[in-house]
């Protein structure tokens, strides 16, 4: 198989339990991804990261500073076993482009050679932890918006924040925005969404994250980055921040990773930009665990088709 490839990376609430089971069982490259992982972060989580991942308990797995680390690995023993039954085993994969939705921009950035794999474990282990500590810090939400297009949103934010904060988060698809700041703002938000004639939806998540309430995780963030070795990315890696690929500097791609935890997410955009310059010439495939971004890339561009890999 030499068909160029486009790799899309799931993000923070695909995690499930039972996740990247299948492939360890079935796959002696991602069961090693595994292992690896076991070794590097030992009972950091109270438990072996992939006893967590196989068979929970849920509520465990559900919190930021679990569920960031199991989908990176998850996500990373899945590309495993794909690059082995594709028959790139010893070698690099046609890639053409890679993105991930928020966490997903590290593995992203892993499976494109700008990081290794402990590196990038070990950054991931620490952003859940920071900013499941800024949530816990601070009384933050987060709303989804459907139906909106970023001017309307925008101006729900505006109307709602008063004193507090409320920006845009998420721009996920086409009507589908996520906001995100002070709890107290997030309720202000749904009664005047709705008499714009939107729907808005409260998340069931930690706190505000990629909102300026994340600025003592970004802080953390920073100074971890400045400590790990990235190198210019082998194929160009869509950065959330900008919806544009990352510069083949490392100090510019450390600027955006920490941004991106105070910054809203361009998902449409960048899969729309991905979508623009590949479809047609790549095939697009999403990692487990889940199927999250394949449904969003239905919304963002009709003719491009995922293939999802929750199970092998």
């Amino acid at each position: 198989m030499s068909t160029p490839l486009v790799i899309l990376c799931p993000g923070q609430g695909a995690q499930a339990v039972g996740m990247g089971r299948a492939f360890a069982e079935r796959s002696p490259e991602a069961k090693a991804v595994f292992d690896r992982a076991d070794q590097i972060l030992g009972d950091a989580l109270g438990l072996p990261l992939s006893r967590l991942c196989f068979e929970g308990p849920a509520d465990r797995l559900n919190k930021t500073d679990a569920s960031q680390p199991a989908i990176y690995v998850t996500s990373m023993a899945c590309y495993a076993a794909l690059k082995s039954q594709w028959n790139y085993g010893n070698g690099e994969a046609p890639i053409v482009a890679a993105a991930g939705l928020s966490l997903g921009e590290y593995t992203a950035l892993a499976i494109a050679g700008a990081m290794s794999f402990e590196d990038g474990l070990k950054l991931v282990m620490l952003r859940g932890r920071a900013m499941q500590d800024a949530a816990e810090a601070s009384e933050g939400g987060m709303v989804a918006l459907i139906g909106a297009d970023e001017t309307q949103a925008q101006q729900v934010c505006d109307r709602a924040r008063g004193s507090d904060v409320l920006v845009c988060a998420n721009f996920n698809a086409p009507g589908q925005i996520v906001l995100s700041g002070s709890k107290a703002a997030c309720e202000r938000a749904a009664p005047i969404a709705s008499e714009m004639g939107l729907r808005a939806t409260p998340l069931v998540v930690a706190g505000a994250f990629h909102s300026p309430l994340m600025q003592p995780a970004a802080d953390r963030l920073s100074k971890a980055l400045s400590e790990v070795s990235i190198k210019a990315p082998r194929c160009p890696v869509y950065a959330n921040v900008t919806a544009l690929p990352h510069a083949n500097d490392p100090s510019s791609i450390r600027a955006r990773l920490v941004e991106q935890l105070t910054s809203p997410v361009r998902w449409a955009q960048s899969c729309a930009a991905i979508g623009g310059a590949q479809a047609g010439k790549a095939e697009f495939h999403e990692l487990a665990p889940g199927r999250t971004l394949a449904g969003l890339y239905r919304r963002i561009d009709k003719n491009v088709k995922v293939a999802a890999h929750d199970e092998p």
